[in-house]
């Protein structure tokens, strides 16, 4: 089992009487990426700031790798990289001195701190702009150079905050990438803090979803999505050729089957199975059931001589999850929703 390198129990913290965190207890595994999830104003940043040693919380003990960031910050921040939200850079210098002068600072040998500054340019996709003053850099690639910045140490966890805030789309799926890769092949412990959904669940190994300073549920998207909607039937989306009645009620005898019904195209009915001009002969047929049955209804169409062009169970996104929880507000709580 994977070693817990961040571990933080019951950790609170307010400001005017306002708690920005409250009662947060989280572990995070050796090697994983943790997408802390929630609005602006969810109390991500507050964590961070206590995860370094640059807060002090009110409550509760928080342990990074094995330290204390409140009364041992030097020691973390040597061994933790952070990218804020917004990176700053001196301007004047070239991407490739603001490295090396991090690397310095840092008490990385000179000639050892050039030879990792060019090889992480060249791992960000910088290269091309080593020796460009980072004031002409773009949003996207400031970002690329603040990875790198944190990279420089070699550290063994990176926290980033907000990492893809203003980037264009094609941009943040590229740093996406690169921030899985790094970590696959240096086996980097990565959180990131964003209230972007698309980009957690791209990354992302589990999520936890914050908000008002309390963490309302914590797991990959396969558990979370099991739990929140263990009462719901689980859809199955069946494209067949033409269903007969009597087919149709076969179907609907499968054991744990809810229901089953068929559309047509852009969703007309089965009477008009044959007169589709949007996809002729076929039937679409949404299958709600409380088990997995897919085979059985595969095997059901295919033993009654009806083609069978797919079968897919839909599965639910972080999307689905972010709402179906932000429904429901304070009624979830952590203790009863978390899946590990």
């Amino acid at each position: 089992m994977a070693e817990t390198v961040i571990d933080i129990q019951s950790l609170t913290k307010s400001y005017n009487g306002v708690r920005a965190v409250d009662q947060l207890s989280l572990q995070i595994k050796c090697g994983e990426i943790f997408g802390l999830l929630g609005p602006n104003g969810a109390g991500k940043s507050t964590t961070i700031l206590m995860l370094l040693g640059l807060s002090e919380p009110d409550e509760g003990t928080i342990n990074v790798l094995g330290l204390d960031p409140t009364r041992e910050p030097i020691p973390v921040k040597r061994r933790v990289g952070y990218l804020p939200d917004d990176v700053g850079f001196y301007e004047d210098r070239t991407g490739l001195e603001n490295l090396v002068l991090t690397a310095r600072l840092n008490q990385v040998p000179e000639a050892e701190a050039k030879e990792r500054a060019y090889q992480l340019l060249e791992n960000v996709g910088l290269k091309h702009a080593a020796h460009k003053k980072t004031g002409a850099y773009s949003r996207g690639m400031r970002q690329r150079l603040g990875l790198a910045d944190v990279l420089i140490k070699a550290p063994e966890i990176i926290i980033l905050d907000e990492p893809t805030l203003g980037i264009d789309p094609k941009g943040m799926d590229e740093l996406l990438a690169l921030i899985r890769s790094l970590s696959e092949e240096q086996g980097l412990t990565v959180l990131l803090s964003s209230h972007q959904l698309h980009q957690v669940q791209q990354i992302c190994d589990r999520v936890g979803l914050f908000v008002r300073g309390r963490l309302l549920a914590q797991g990959d998207i396969t558990s979370l999505s099991r739990e929140l909607f263990a009462d719901d039937p689980l859809q199955i989306t069946v494209d067949c050729g033409p269903l007969n009645e009597g087919l149709l009620e076969r179907i609907r005898a499968i054991p744990g089957v809810r229901h089953a019904d068929p559309v047509i195209g852009n969703g007309v009915g089965l009477s008009d199975a044959y007169n589709s001009m949007e996809s002729p002969g076929r039937t679409r047929l949404i299958v709600g059931s409380d088990t997995d049955c897919s085979d059985l209804i595969a095997r059901t169409i295919i033993e009654n001589d009806v083609s069978l062009f797919g079968l897919q169970r839909r599965q639910y996104g972080l999307d689905e999850i972010y709402h179906r929880y932000f429904e429901g507000g304070e009624q979830h709580d952590q203790g009863s929703s978390q899946a590990e």
